[in-house]
């Protein structure tokens, strides 16, 4: 979901239904305030969440959310969904229809999923360019060995999308459970990872992305605001 974005000029005379000349007397005349500053440059360019008066008035006060939801299995990463309950079917916020999935967690996936109508702040996050990391406790069929933990390092090549993963951090936590950190998300891919050592994923949590880890008074299925602190925070 792209912020809508447009010159000051154009989004005043469509709200004021005027001509752009009669824009340019309403700046020079002090009566607009762009997030609660003085608007003097026509060609300003605004968005969604810029606050903007006239005459004192509000005519734009959108605002951004951010919500982090403990995923339950079972759960799809969607807005809608026919067959099964979606993550915003989860939500109680009066506003949760305007959300965007940062980065969706598969059926049987559990754990940190992020919700916003900022798409700025949600393409920072998921573009791979920007390396933030996301981290996962995966529980496995067979017995761990050292030797996984090259193998994720050095990145693995996917036939099918002709690509070679990024390298990956691979802990092993205990003989039949690891915590994976990787900053990409391929298709199914730690589940495919791990399949190159015929050893099959039986759990999957995501624990983290980037700096903010699940909240871990959140019980599954529950949800809360981001503080801005969190929001600000967690791609540094």
């Amino acid at each position: 979901m792209a912020l809508n974005k447009a010159r000051l000029d154009r989004f005043l005379a469509q709200y004021c239904q005027i001509s752009r000349k009669d824009v340019r007397l309403m700046l020079a005349k002090n009566r607009v305030k762009i997030n609660g500053v003085l608007a003097h440059d026509i060609d300003e360019i605004i968005d969604t969440f810029s606050h903007i008066t006239l005459d004192g008035q509000v005519i734009q006060a959108n605002s951004a959310h951010y919500i982090m939801l403990n995923k339950p299995v079972g759960v799809v990463s969607a807005t809608q969904d026919s067959q099964h309950k979606t993550v915003i079917d989860l939500l109680e916020q009066p506003f949760k229809n305007e959300l965007h999935i940062v980065g969706r967690l598969d059926l049987n996936t559990s754990g940190l999923v992020l919700l916003t109508n900022d798409s700025r702040w949600s393409e920072r996050l998921t573009l791979p360019e920007h390396k933030v990391s996301k981290r996962y406790i995966v529980s496995l069929k067979n017995k761990l060995h050292t030797e996984y933990i090259s193998a994720f390092a050095e990145g693995m090549y996917f036939g099918f999308e002709d690509i070679t993963t990024k390298p990956a951090k691979l802990t092993i936590i205990n003989d039949y459970q690891a915590e994976v950190e990787l900053i990409e998300g391929r298709y199914h891919q730690i589940k495919r990872m791990f399949g190159r050592f015929q050893n099959a994923v039986t759990a999957l949590h995501r624990a983290s992305i980037g700096n903010l880890p699940l909240d871990s008074e959140l019980s599954a299925g529950q949800s809360r605001i981001l503080t801005s602190v969190e929001v600000n925070n967690i791609g540094k």
